[in-house]
């Protein structure tokens, strides 16, 4: 069943690396990249509101980071000039309810680590006016904010939460209304959030750690923080996220998530989970063949159909779109 037919459905991507392989195409003299790249994938997929992750890769860390992030920024506008109308930069949700109805994918911003702010405060707004309204503080590295989540144990020096420069991003984040990301923060960081930050919270791409006990997945008792603070947690397609032992080869990948699903809502209702894919399908093709649940936006079709079988019907549209547009709608 192709899932563009579902015309009124919103299914929405909370975490999607999208404009780093934008601006590795375009730097090669590709144009239309996202129209001729991933356009029919997002479609067949009935995928229509995409949060784009600013994420900045460590060999640019740290005298590059900014420009990279602008560079990023740049490409998606010059894609929206030579694709006119089928994709747009929303800074709401209503602006995005616009977009689907009117056959379009909304895309929104979001920083996976706020490497290119450096330690300067000020940047944080400038990077608002241009249309990011999510912020994730860290990537799995340590920066200027905080200490990150490492995916495997890492020998380095005692880890930390989040440094004071961390705490003025989160009160600047709040005065700005930005939405908060704390999928990728060691758990002290975690906790940190929610101490020093009264804005909305979300995990966009993390899984449960008592279904798959890594150190990137969420714990029960932060689940249910997450969930009294009326956030989302997006349901993570690496498959290191998703179980340690290997999968089953007579069965599909994506009953491994499934179970994440069951764990989530059985723990804090439906109205906490949403899906936050990380899809890699460009820009590591090699890792995502053998490290991802779904090689491609078309794959994660039977998915969604059994998320459609598995819940009633309000839950499932919940799960895969309107939990994440409640959340954004907290944005002026």
């Amino acid at each position: 069943m192709d899932l563009s037919s579902f015309s009124s459905s919103l299914i929405v991507d909370a975490h999607y690396d999208l404009l780093m392989d934008v601006a590795r195409l375009r730097r090669q003299g590709e144009t239309k990249v996202i129209e001729r790249f991933y356009l029919d994938d997002l479609r067949a997929a009935g995928v229509n509101v995409l949060v784009c992750s600013l994420f900045v890769s460590s060999e640019y860390i740290p005298e590059m980071a900014l420009r990279v992030a602008l560079e990023q920024i740049g490409n998606l506008h010059a894609e929206m000039r030579e694709s006119p109308g089928k994709f747009a930069l929303c800074r709401t949700a209503a602006e995005a309810r616009r977009v689907v109805e009117g056959g379009g994918i909304a895309l929104f911003l979001s920083f996976e680590g706020v490497d290119p702010l450096g330690a300067s405060l000020q940047l944080l707004s400038v990077f608002y006016e241009l249309g990011v309204r999510l912020i994730g503080l860290t990537w799995s590295r340590r920066n200027f904010a905080a200490d990150g989540c490492h995916f495997h144990p890492l020998e380095e020096g005692q880890a930390g939460g989040l440094t004071a420069f961390g705490v003025a991003l989160l009160k600047e984040a709040e005065r700005l209304g930005m939405i908060v990301d704390v999928s990728h923060l060691n758990d002290v960081g975690f906790d940190d959030v929610f101490r020093f930050f009264g804005g909305p919270i979300i995990a966009s791409h993390s899984n449960s750690r008592s279904v798959c006990p890594v150190a990137r997945n969420l714990t029960d008792d932060q689940i249910r923080r997450l969930a009294a603070r009326g956030g989302v947690m997006g349901l993570n397609n690496s498959t290191s996220f998703v179980r340690q032992d290997d999968f089953p080869p007579d069965e599909p990948r994506w009953l491994g998530l499934l179970k994440h699903a069951h764990h989530v809502v059985d723990l804090v209702g439906e109205e906490h989970l949403g899906l936050g894919l990380d899809l890699c399908e460009f820009s590591k093709p090699e890792d995502c063949r053998t490290h991802s649940v779904f090689p491609t936006y078309r794959h994660v079709v039977p998915f969604v159909e059994a998320l459609r079988r598995e819940f009633p019907a309000g839950a499932a549209r919940g799960i895969l779109g309107e939990n994440w547009m409640r959340v954004l709608e907290t944005l002026g």
